[in-house]
């Protein structure tokens, strides 16, 4: 795991490549603190960058920027690629004798790419990875994401280079960046509390769409323009194959196949030469991987939990008690509300544009927590996105065919009336609403029902089901034009049902542009490496072949998933409502953050950007702080903007 940066085009380094060079790369140092490497090409006017977190082959046979051994290729890569024993006995069985320098992955990847083609070895490979790859012989520049965006890559043209690095710092570092602000971006901050992709905060710069790859050449970035992304891998061509050729077994056919798969997949990610652990909340996703962890290990793992000292919103108890079932050498922290609000300030320079996912904090601190004993941890991310968790996958189809009998403007009024409770009232109406909507915090389940019964269509309605706020251009003095994630769909795609059909806008949208970027800033910050044995292709098509009732079906989110669980925990210390790694924002701002939030917006704070309706978020923020309404997401959305802008401005 490490951090990568660089540019092609000497155009905006101000003279001094090398400099630049290493102030990019530098800014993004806590990717990898093990190690930096530098090298430029001045004739063909090429720089790659590269921090090193030593998780394989800790030797120096492993540095980067890394060049194979016909000379042709250079390479700068940030990632793991796990089956890469697999990958080196191919090649050896194939090209004869190869003189390896060292047993690492990247060389491995990169002697592939040299002698089977990019497109060949990416076919093959298992793995988390953003590359940078430079062809000597056709002074090409190649950037490649990994199929399901665990790893980020940033690319775009600046004053004469295009600039590409793992974090939007490395840009920002450079002498006189100062793109304008993409406010059609930052309205879909306000309404998803994330930057959907391709987009970024910046215009211009764009995010590496996963599964996909980008090569450029210096005649492009002198023409000002970037070739679009091709994909390299098809989430919805496998998807749509998967279904047209379903598993046809039992559900005990099934389970068993799952499992074996789950499992491979799990050791390939154990393979580390530091120490590794696992985060264990006691859902299914992470119980299910640090099941399989333990089953394959010849020792106690270790796992590492977060608890808070809030009712209802402490996991640690299900997670202690998963741990002792397996055996597992289990580290927790249970924070009072002032520890973890201590944290919260410092979570806006974690990230590189505005993120208001609020489990932002929980994740930073388990990951904290974890580093202080391991290097690499792994986690249940991406279970619910393959295996059908998400309760709007099964209750969402349920909700709509019962609202939309009722006219519009019928459900408008209702969606008024519940929007407008008073926050005394919301607990109660809380326990009246069915599924997705009832699970968690019931001040937020209740605001999202106003919002979603008042849609015209389907398609709306799904999409509200995303976003956290229907109106964001209310907190806006500036003209925004929205996305929908729910019209981004692959018109491919129309044929499925409406549970697949969302699974695959998660996997395309929610996941790689929220979830995983939240988990690798907040680890990467302190320098860990996470691991997600869920998102492997093999395992994604054996998902996609299931029937609908063994993913989301009956009434059961992954379904699948927590028969596979139950063979190896007792279904009564995982069978439990689902929660979300989430933290009582809208009491806390009542409370322990009111100053910190009162502070942040305040007219003369709010009026700073220019972009802020200061009158509207302050009545927002009153009544919140009255209990009259409650606006706890919108009000963090905002919070989170005005600290990520406090940053940039200093």
């Amino acid at each position: 795991m490490c951090g990568l940066a660089g540019f092609l085009g000497f155009g905006a380094t101000d003279g001094d490549p090398r400099s630049a060079l290493e102030t990019m790369s530098r800014a993004i140092m806590h990717r990898g603190p093990d190690a930096e490497g530098f090298w430029l090409d001045a004739e063909a006017q090429v720089a790659l960058g590269h921090l090193r977190l030593s998780i394989i082959d800790l030797t120096p046979a492993g540095s980067q920027p890394m060049h194979s051994q016909d000379g042709r290729w250079t390479m700068a890569f940030n990632g793991e690629i796990y089956n890469y024993t697999q990958l080196r006995a191919d090649l050896e069985s194939r090209h004869g004798v190869i003189e390896w320098r060292g047993h690492s992955d990247s060389e491995v990847l990169l002697e592939g790419f040299a002698r089977d083609g990019v497109q060949a070895v990416l076919d093959k490979i298992d793995g988390m990875f953003a590359i940078a790859l430079f062809d000597r012989q056709t002074r090409k520049l190649t950037l490649i994401r990994d199929a399901f965006g665990e790893k980020p890559l940033y690319y775009g043209i600046w004053h004469g280079s295009l600039l590409f690095a793992s974090e939007l710092k490395a840009f920002e570092a450079l002498p006189g960046f100062a793109p304008e602000m993409d406010l059609d971006a930052l309205g879909d901050f306000f309404k998803y509390s994330y930057v959907p992709g391709p987009k970024s905060i910046w215009q211009g710069i764009a995010k590496l769409p996963p599964g996909q790859s980008v090569s450029v050449t210096l005649d492009d970035v002198r023409s000002g323009k970037t070739p679009a992304p091709s994909a390299w891998w098809d989430p919805v061509a496998d998807a749509l194959s998967a279904r047209a050729d379903m598993f046809d077994g039992s559900l005990e056919d099934a389970r068993l196949a799952g499992d074996a798969l789950l499992l491979e997949s799990t050791r390939r990610r154990m393979v580390s030469d530091v120490p590794l652990g696992a985060f264990l909340s006691g859902g299914v996703d992470s119980s299910m991987t640090v099941a399989l962890m333990q089953a394959a290990a010849s020792g106690p793992v270790r796992t590492f939990s977060i608890g808070m000292d809030e009712d209802g919103f402490d996991e640690s108890p299900a997670a202690r008690a998963v741990a002792q079932h397996l055996g597992t050498d289990h580290t927790e922290l249970v924070l009072s509300p002032a520890e973890a609000q201590d944290a919260i300030p410092l979570i806006s320079g974690i990230h590189d544009e505005p993120f208001a996912d609020s489990s932002q904090v929980p994740t930073f601190l388990v990951s904290r927590m974890a580093r202080e004993h391991v290097t690499v941890a792994l986690s249940g991310d991406g279970g619910d996105e393959i295996f059908g968790g998400y309760n709007r996958y099964f209750t969402g189809p349920k909700v709509w065919n019962r609202v939309s009998k009722f006219p519009t403007a019928m459900r408008k009024a209702i969606g008024g009336t519940l929007a407008a409770l008073p926050s005394g009232l919301v607990e109660s109406a809380g326990r009246f609403i069915p599924g997705e909507l009832a699970a968690g915090r019931a001040g937020e389940k209740v605001q999202k029902l106003a919002r979603v019964i008042a849609t015209e269509d389907e398609a709306a309605f799904h999409d509200r089901l995303l976003a956290t706020s229907d109106t964001p251009q209310d907190l806006l003095t500036q003209d925004v034009a929205l996305s929908r994630l729910s019209q981004r769909q692959d018109p491919r795609a129309a044929s499925l049902d409406f549970a697949h059909r969302a699974m695959l806008v998660d996997t395309m949208n929610y996941m790689p542009d929220d979830v995983l970027v939240k988990v690798d800033r907040a680890a990467m910050a302190v320098a860990l490496e996470t691991r997600t044995p869920y998102l492997e292709r093999d395992l994604y098509r054996f998902a996609w072949s299931l029937p609908a009732e063994m993913r989301a079906g009956a009434g059961i989110g992954k379904r699948l998933l927590r028969e596979m669980l139950y063979a190896r925990v007792p279904r009564e210390l995982v069978d439990r409502p689902k929660a979300g790694f989430a933290i009582p924002v809208g009491r806390w701002l009542r409370t322990g953050l009111r100053d910190w939030a009162e502070s942040e917006l305040s007219c003369a704070s709010l009026e700073r950007s220019g972009l802020l309706d200061a009158a509207e978020v302050r009545q927002r923020w009153a009544e919140h702080l009255s209990g009259k309404r409650d606006h706890e997401t919108l009000l963090w959305n905002v919070l989170m903007f005005q600290a990520w802008h406090s940053r940039q401005a200093r």
